[in-house]
């Protein structure tokens, strides 16, 4: 079977345009999350990391008129873009793989738009057209996991040989229909997000656009690959995550049974980490039970927010530099640990070897990932 390897990449986010800039921003734990203006549904306000319209619009008017794509598609164009400018792209056999949990949601309430813009595969097609990928675009769009479950998608089809390359693309908003989705769980933190913390209360939300190019073809560099992911679904709830953690330490156990990997050599995680009460708790009980309590574990949702679709592979992009760093990133806003079994979360920038890594997601209907990278270092 061939080898999947995570080329190039980019970031769009409040933090700035590029994964350069989103990682040093990171290193500086700067964090996007801001107390955004009161609202009729949010009188004190409310923390999220949101894009400036006219910043979008800068950067998009050098390669395309504003007027004719939306926030989102605008958002997801740039971040392939930049991927473009660095790779050379077949667009005639490369695969362009699409997450997103609510797309164009924004533009219900829009007459700017054909209603038809809404619908997940037409704004897929709007990306693809831009670049004029001759593939049909594949859409992912499972919930919180839909970032890795795009990366999972596309190595698969790299690997049993449908596709040679592809461009794995995700992005998600701050939209009213999201924050009133949240806010009927309240689930939304009054405060920035504090994963793990004992003190956390909810989430921060974010919105985000990345994508990543994946080929089979090594380079003289050192390199991460991608190994293998496994999805399971354990059909607790419509929302709420399963008490005990076990859809999540399934996916695990059976990602370390197909890849014969030991738990003793797993040398970071980046965990979900929403900061809600229940998936915190969830996701520590799953490492403990795996017998990864032990290992350095990070949450970047206090940087970014929850970005919902695109949170997987953001985390998975800056998991591969870290990576490639051997740089474990601070998880921000953490103080005191808040969940029932130990963990070793990163308090402070620390150089380590990171080999092999694994990551994890969570989302609403019961949904898990777990999927694991490995450092190849460059041949002599």
């Amino acid at each position: 079977m061939r080898q999947v390897f995570l080329k190039s990449d980019s970031i769009i986010s409040p933090m700035g345009f590029g994964s350069g800039t989103n990682l040093q921003q990171i290193r500086l734990q700067q964090s996007a999350l801001k107390l955004q203006k009161p609202t009729s549904k949010y009188p004190s306000g409310y923390y999220a990391g949101i894009l400036d319209n006219d910043i979008i619009d800068h950067s998009f008017s050098l390669i395309g008129n504003c007027k004719n794509y939306s926030k989102l598609e605008k958002m997801l164009i740039l971040a392939i873009n930049d991927v473009v400018i660095k790779e050379s792209i077949d667009f005639e056999h490369t695969a362009l793989v699409i997450a997103t949990t609510k797309g164009n949601i924004d533009l219900l309430n829009s007459d700017a738009f054909t209603k038809e813009r809404v619908e997940l595969w037409k704004m897929a097609q709007v990306v693809a057209d831009f670049f004029e990928f001759q593939q049909k675009p594949i859409v992912v769009s499972n919930a919180c996991i839909s970032g890795g479950l795009a990366i999972k998608t596309a190595a698969d089809f790299i690997k049993y040989g449908k596709f040679d390359s592809a461009i794995v693309a995700a992005g998600d908003l701050v939209s009213d229909f999201v924050l009133s989705g949240f806010q009927s769980f309240q689930a939304m933190s009054e405060l920035a997000c504090k994963p793990f913390d004992a003190r956390r209360n909810g989430i921060s939300l974010g919105e985000a656009a990345a994508a990543v190019y994946l080929d089979t073809k090594p380079s003289e560099d050192t390199e991460i690959e991608f190994i293998h992911a496994v999805t399971t679904n354990d059909a607790n709830h419509i929302s709420g995550p399963s008490r005990d953690g076990e859809g999540l330490y399934q996916a695990i156990s059976r990602l370390k049974l197909f890849t014969g990997i030991s738990s003793e050599e797993i040398d970071f995680i980046s965990a979900h980490g929403t900061a809600t009460v229940y998936n915190d708790e969830m996701e520590a009980l799953a490492f403990s039970r795996s017998q990864l309590d032990h290992v350095p574990l990070h949450s970047l949702k206090g940087y970014l927010g929850h970005t919902l679709g695109a949170s997987a592979l953001i985390e998975s992009i800056m998991l591969k530099h870290g990576m490639l760093n051997n740089e474990m990133l601070i998880s921000k806003n953490f103080e005191n640990l808040g969940t029932s079994v130990p963990l070793n979360i990163t308090t402070e920038v620390s150089q380590k070897e990171l080999g092999t890594a694994l990551k994890t997601a969570s989302g609403f209907g019961g949904c898990n990932i777990a999927m694991l990278f490995e450092k190849t270092e460059a041949h002599e």
